[in-house]
């Protein structure tokens, strides 16, 4: 894999992203591994560890703990679970060790998931408006924003360092980078199954894609990429499994990984999924390809 001809690395003032990470849950790798997963992660040469599953901040301690050169992000803490000072409080508690590799995701969730649901738009500004507003603040270069439509898009140019865009294809990862300009952040994730036989992979892929195939703002998105509902129905077509969450060798995998950054990504962080516990195998056979072309 050749690298993008110019390309940036991530960088948030100091926290740098480097061009890749990884992506898993403590409910996917066991709380209890932090510390071993985080050293691993680093050892393999990828840039930062991304916690998934609306995690409390001061949980990313372990992680940070455990590489001491690796830059950590949530993706994403969760407006409605969290009061905007508490979240603020929690960083400053961070910061003064970890804050030059620590970055706070943040986002709105999705409307199936709370009954408080309402204009996610302002919801989300005035949750900004509580962390400029708390002493101290969290800064705006420390933080990003989920985002996937274009007016969700625009306040993360306008609010954070820039978007973390979560299940989309390359189409997006371009609009994003077309609507943004060229000083945003913007890192994409990428779920993937590191399985070459078509069939089993791509069981893997839907029993993943299944929850956000039921999520009207996964959806709503998809369709502005040209997906229909004959693609969204039934676990997904394969068109846009294959899209969304490609599968393959690690190297056929990178490929994927370099349309994005082609497309304008800076940083992708990769999720391979139908794994059980620390995807030990999978990480390294990825961080192998992806480290190949440079």
């Amino acid at each position: 894999m050749t690298a993008s001809p110019g390309l940036r690395c991530a960088t948030l003032r100091d926290v740098e992203l480097g061009r890749f990470g990884v992506w898993t849950t403590y409910q996917a790798i066991g709380e209890q591994n932090a510390g071993e997963a985080a050293s691993l992660v680093q050892e393999l040469g990828f840039g930062t560890f991304w916690l998934g599953g609306s995690p409390r901040l001061p949980t990313v301690r372990p992680l940070l703990e455990g590489g001491e050169r690796l830059a950590v992000a949530t993706g994403i803490v969760n407006v409605w679970a969290y009061d905007p000072a508490d979240l603020a409080r929690e960083y400053a508690e961070l910061s003064p060790a970890y804050g030059d590799r620590l970055l706070v995701g943040i986002g709105i969730g999705h409307p199936e998931a709370t009954s408080d649901y309402t204009r996610p738009l302002a919801s989300t500004r005035t949750f900004l408006d509580g962390l400029d507003d708390a002493t101290p603040p969290l800064p705006r270069d420390r933080r990003c924003l989920a985002a996937l439509g274009p007016k969700m898009l625009d306040l993360c140019a306008e609010r954070s360092r820039g978007t973390l865009s979560y299940f989309v294809p390359v189409e997006h990862t371009r609009s994003a980078r077309e609507r943004l300009g060229p000083a945003a952040l913007i890192a994409t994730e990428l779920a993937c199954v590191v399985d070459t036989n078509p069939e089993s992979a791509r069981a893997a892929a839907r029993r993943y894609a299944t929850l956000y195939l039921g999520l009207r703002n996964y959806t709503a998105n998809l369709r502005r990429f040209g997906f229909g509902d004959q693609d969204i129905a039934d676990g997904g077509s394969d068109r846009l499994i294959d899209a969304i969450v490609p599968h393959g060798s690690a190297d056929e995998i990178a490929e994927v990984v370099q349309a994005h950054l082609d497309a304008g990504a800076d940083h992708v962080c990769l999720q391979p999924v139908g794994t059980h516990d620390i995807p030990r195998p999978q990480w390294a056979a990825l961080a192998a390809a992806l480290h190949s072309g440079q």
